[in-house]
């Protein structure tokens, strides 16, 4: 188990991974989070890299709820996602639309707009668009 280390013939248990083998932090202890209206996002950055957790309540939509925040007519952060929970319609400037739901990967491009569709809860995880996702000016 990489959590266990054995040093001087004693285990020492830790969060930590040895050095050089890499680093990890967790979601449920995020270095920041932003909420807005709906919703939420907690980001954890590891070596350079910001991994996002959102979460969207039913009824949020981009357009309504993080336009006014962004300032854009369209969200312009590019997304690579997984879907852990809920669905979420995603439609581009130019009219093409897709779905995601659990377990679903993918690449949004930046010129879109999102929405929660149901009654549940959408929980993505992003490791590209959110650095800059619902950041206060």
């Amino acid at each position: 188990m990489l959590s266990t280390l054995s040093l001087s013939k004693r285990k020492i248990f830790s969060n930590s991974l040895p050095p050089g083998l890499g680093k990890k932090k967790s979601l449920n202890s995020p270095d920041e989070t932003r909420t807005f209206p709906k919703g939420k996002i907690e980001m954890a950055t590891v070596g350079g890299v910001t991994f996002g957790r959102a979460t969207f309540d039913p009824g949020w939509k981009w357009s309504e709820h993080l336009r006014p925040i962004a300032k854009t007519k369209s969200c312009e952060a590019p997304h690579t996602l997984h879907m852990i929970s809920g669905h979420m319609q995603v439609k581009m400037d130019d009219g093409a639309e897709i779905e995601f739901g659990p377990g679903d990967v993918g690449v949004i491009a930046p010129g879109h707009d999102a929405w929660a569709l149901g009654n549940e809860p959408v929980v993505v995880i992003d490791i590209s668009g959110l650095v800059n996702y619902a950041k206060q000016s």
